[in-house]
């Protein structure tokens, strides 16, 4: 029996990188896993390496009815939801003199938004499974302020609130909802600032995407039972500076 053994998993922004990672993860401890991105190709790559208990949908996650889509496809497919991870999204790098409206309410939509509608669209599914866990992803840019990143960083502060308000909420239904906080990792998104990233971290590297995906895969599984609206931080002491 693996860790997950019984579970049935969405993970948005699951092609590549720390996403492919929780698939993965999640697959190997014995969850059925509906694996989401916009990156057809890629995920459709990474869902048939994975296997018979994967799938692989696109799946815009600023559309509330893409969201329906992906729950009513996963339950048809292997059944209730039990484990949400809200992965997808964007990364990007302004000043604030020069950064547009659009542009902030683009990275809103894909970071913040998209938590918001996808912990609304599951919940039905969840308490048909008779419970479960949210595992949104944040940052460290949920932590600590980052210059020239304001849209980033004030949507990765909202996915942590809103994994406590959740928390508290749903509590009674028995789903628990947490947030991990990744510093810098090597997945494709952070390609050519790993010099970087090791250069201000403590442990003078940078993280593995499977680093992440072990603590979501505790958080997926019941060793977590009376784990919810906490943060959990893997980012190698950065936020300790």
């Amino acid at each position: 029996m693996g860790r997950v053994s019984g579970k049935v998993a969405i993970v948005t922004g699951a092609a590549r990188g720390m996403g492919a990672a929780f698939a993965r993860q999640l697959v190997e401890e014995g969850a059925k896993v509906m694996l989401t991105d916009v990156l057809d190709q890629e995920g459709e790559a990474t869902a048939a390496v994975l296997g018979s208990n994967t799938r692989f949908l696109h799946h815009d996650v600023t559309k509330e009815e893409e969201w329906k889509r992906i729950v009513s496809k996963t339950e048809a497919a292997f059944g209730p939801v039990s484990v949400l991870v809200n992965n997808a999204g964007i990364l990007a790098y302004c000043p604030i003199e020069t950064l547009e409206e659009a542009d902030y309410r683009r990275i809103i939509d894909a970071n913040q938004v998209s938590v918001f509608l996808g912990m609304k669209s599951v919940l039905p599914s969840m308490r048909r499974a008779g419970g479960g866990s949210i595992i949104n992803i944040s940052s460290i840019a949920g932590l600590i302020g980052v210059p020239n990143a304001l849209g980033y960083t004030a949507s990765k502060f909202a996915v942590r609130g809103m994994s406590k308000s959740a928390a508290i909420e749903l509590a009674p239904h028995n789903i628990r909802v947490n947030s991990i906080h990744p510093g810098s990792i090597r997945t494709p998104m952070a390609s050519g600032s790993e010099s970087a990233g090791a250069a201000v971290t403590p442990a003078a590297r940078i993280g593995e995407p499977d680093e992440v995906a072990s603590v979501m895969l505790m958080l997926a599984s019941d060793e977590s039972l009376f784990s919810t609206g906490a943060e959990f931080v893997v980012d190698g002491g950065y936020s300790c500076r």
